[in-house]
């Protein structure tokens, strides 16, 4: 099992990157740092920088919005950062949600399963240069010919030789979790449970089983993970729950909530529509209040040094068959960060 870690989405009025803590992660021999995106800072310029400042570890986004940017336009991003870092870029995509993709872009979120299958072939098709890019697809077609069109665009093919690279992207739906065994390199699930790992993994293999694959090698599922370090343990979960809370019962609306089914999943199904009700309803405190700590036990790294490292052999018992390739620390800090290093690597 390898450690990666998140630099997280930068906020405020004065966002700043943590590089100590990259720096540190690189030195401890983690294998990659990733970086998300919402409605403020973009995904793609922390990973620049830190790929400019590194030189060994790998760096990926996590994810690249879909409704922010084309498929060329990724490509095009993904192959720059490849070439100038040594081929240490990971290439993570995903349609975000309805919210972001219609309250912030601007634009219908449809179909999100159908636009990321055409995304992902149109990067891997500019990255191989086996002929001009065409596509003709329900949501993208190059060169375009619809209303408003010139007529003077032409199939064209990459100047810069990109190389294969990873990727991947970031999904907990059954529907979503299929596609990505059948046409990614791995996965960046928002929280998983090693003791329902089940729940990721099972419609990862139907989704791999669909090109002749039986099994997850040379595929990374890579959660994201909440390490927080400290002797009380009870405060260390109350400090994750807020966040929980928002993603189970604040993400989305009350029926389309991507999270809140994924709890159910994990098998909190009261738990979710109450913390959904509460939040909803404006009450973000009573709904953190009612997140289980046996679930904040589950997803995340919690209290001592001694209970992380205990905890962290149940990752690497599951990591085993491939249900964790790579887990991935949010909110590390640098003492957090060696004592995983001690545990796992």
């Amino acid at each position: 099992m390898k450690l990666g870690i998140t630099i997280g989405m930068i906020r405020g009025a004065t966002p700043q990157l943590e590089m100590d803590v990259v720096l540190e992660a690189e030195r401890l021999g983690y294998d990659a740092v990733w970086c998300g995106e919402s409605y403020g800072t973009d995904a793609v310029t922390p990973i620049a920088w830190v790929l400019a400042r590194t030189t060994r570890i790998r760096a990926g986004t996590g994810i690249m919005q879909m409704p922010a940017r084309t498929p060329t336009c990724a490509a095009m991003t993904s192959m720059t950062l490849q070439a100038l870092s040594g081929d240490r870029f990971l290439c993570g995509v995903g349609p975000s949600g309805p919210q972001v993709a219609e309250g912030w872009y601007g634009v219908p979120y449809g179909n999100g399963l159908g636009r990321t299958r055409e995304y992902i072939e149109i990067i891997r098709k500019i990255i191989a240069r086996e002929a001009p890019l065409t596509h003709e697809g329900e949501h993208y077609q190059i060169p375009y010919a619809g209303p408003g069109a010139s007529g003077l665009g032409k199939p064209l093919r990459s100047i810069i030789h990109g190389k294969p690279l990873p990727v991947y992207t970031a999904s907990i739906t059954p529907g979503g979790l299929r596609l990505s065994g059948e046409i990614a390199d791995g996965n960046l699930p928002i929280f998983m449970s090693p003791e329902r790992a089940d729940v990721v993994t099972k419609p990862t293999l139907e989704g791999r089983a669909k090109t002749g694959r039986t099994d997850l090698a040379g595929y990374d599922i890579a959660p994201y993970t909440k390490i927080r370090m400290g002797d009380d343990l009870q405060a260390c979960r109350d400090a994750i729950k807020p966040e929980l809370a928002l993603y189970i019962g604040g993400m989305g609306a009350r029926g389309k909530n991507f999270y809140n089914d994924y709890a159910k999943k994990l098998g909190y199904p009261d738990a979710a529509r109450v913390i959904q009700d509460l939040y909803l309803d404006g009450k973000k405190r009573e709904a953190a209040a009612e997140v289980p700590d046996r679930l904040c036990d589950e997803v995340a790294l919690l209290g001592p040094a001694d209970r992380i490292r205990a905890r962290l052999q149940d990752w690497k018992a599951v990591a085993k068959d491939g249900s964790v390739g790579t887990i991935v620390f949010t909110g590390a800090t640098v003492a957090a960060l060696r004592v995983a290093a001690e545990a796992v690597l």
